[in-house]
Parts: C-alpha cells; structure tokens; sequence
C-alpha cells in the first residue's frame, strides 16, 4: 500500500512537470481518459448531421429513412447498418490520414474508444464479435501494420466482445478505392476481395465490422458478403468517418 501510494504520488508529480500531450492536436491541455482534449473529441465525435442508418451518410434532418436514404435506398448492402463518428473533413479526416502512419496506436485506441462509445450509445443488441475489415497481406506487409485492426480490437474490449481478426482474409490485391473515378468503379475493384477463413465461426452472432471510411459502401459490403456465407444473426459496419 505504502509502495502504491508513492507511485501514485511520483506520477502525479511527473504530470505536474510534464502535463500529458492531447494525441491531436499535441496541446499540454487536460485530456480525457482517450487521450484526447475536450476541443479535439468536440471537433471529431460531435457530428452535427443527421445520418442514415443504412449506410451512415449525411441526410437532411427531415428525410425519412426507414427503407435507407437517397444514397443506399436502392443498394443491396450485406451488412444491416452503418455508423460513423462524423464526415470524412475537417480535423476528423486529418486524423484518419494519421492513423494510416507507422506509430500512431495510441491515436488508433484513442478515436476507438470514441467510436465504441458512439456504438454503446446507438446498439439496441449484444455484439458478439469484432472483426477488422483486413487488407491484402503484401499491403499489409509494406506498410507494417493495419489501423483497422489497432481499432477493432479496443473496440472489442470496450464492448466486451470477442476480437477476431482472422475470420475475413482479403484474397484479392485491388487498387485504391481513392483511385476510382465512379462508384461502379468502386464495385467493380472491390468484387469478390474477401473470404471468411477457416477459422470463421459467425453463424448466430452480432458482428461489427470495422474500417476508418465508408464511401459507397462497396468495400464493406464485399467483406460483409463474405461473412454472410457463415450465415451471422447480424453485421453492422462501425466507421470513422462516411466520405462523399
């Protein structure tokens, strides 16, 4: 006891002197227990639109979307529904572009806990499963890491759900989504990506998918097709930000 009370007292001291750094914007300011400051979570998890619950994109605060919005309504989505944190601008899109940089698991867990709290919030259901929607392995390889997975499993913690990011494997190399020029062309790079794996055992089970952006919805619609061959209860897809 005598030793824990020093310590505690050491760190204290220690953050008297040297005051916590907010993982944003790098201001010696008080900061939650995500690592963030109070105007930084403002600015990335406040989202001051109205959404879709189909697919997460900005609607008018008056539009009817019990059938999806003008976006999806006519989309055949694999997975049930979307949320994100906000849109894809601003400081929130400067964070995810962050994210994808080696050394940056601290702001990976930091926004994950926003976006599990963000999840906490609008889920009606027990999640059973937290899967990353993975890249393909050279990708992966070059880059050394995958944000998505740094996100997905904090996720599955604050859910206490389980984390399993061997159950959807990207079998196919695609180009960058960021490089097609349409939505169809989207669809067409994205066809057939994914495969859940041996280990995949989804059947019965609430499952969040989780990426940094959704756009048209096509990468996470082929990774959640993938999933549905093991026959799952239910998939919700959990964003960082929709772009447009």
């Amino acid at each position: 006891m005598f030793l824990r009370s020093i310590r505690e007292l050491a760190g204290g001291m220690v953050q008297l002197v040297y005051p916590p750094l907010c993982w944003i914007c790098q201001e010696a300011v008080p900061v939650g227990p995500e690592g963030f400051c109070p105007g930084c979570v403002q600015a990335v998890a406040n989202d001051p639109y109205a959404t879709c619950p189909c697919c997460s994109s900005t609607v008018g605060p008056h539009v009817s979307v019990e059938q999806g919005c003008s976006h999806c309504r006519d989309e055949r989505f694999a997975f049930d529904g979307a949320i994100r944190l906000g849109p894809y601008a601003g400081l929130l899109r400067d964070v995810v572009l962050r994210m994808k940089r080696s050394g940056s698991e601290s702001l990976a867990e930091g926004m994950a806990d926003l976006l599990a709290a963000k999840l906490n919030q609008r889920r009606s259901e027990r999640v059973d499963v937290v899967v990353p929607v993975p890249l393909h392995w050279t990708r992966r390889w070059m880059r050394g890491f995958n944000q998505t997975e740094l996100l997905a499993e904090r996720i599955a913690g604050s859910l206490g759900a389980r984390y399993r990011p061997r159950w959807l494997r990207r079998i196919r190399r695609t180009d960058l989504q960021t490089r097609q020029s349409s939505p169809q062309g989207r669809r067409s790079n994205m066809k057939n990506a994914f495969a859940a794996t041996r280990w995949c055992e989804a059947k019965d089970r609430t499952i969040v998918l989780v990426d940094d952006v959704l756009t048209t919805g096509a990468t996470a619609h082929e990774a959640a097709k993938a999933l549905r061959l093991q026959k799952p209860a239910k998939i919700l897809v959990a964003v960082l930000a929709h772009g447009a």
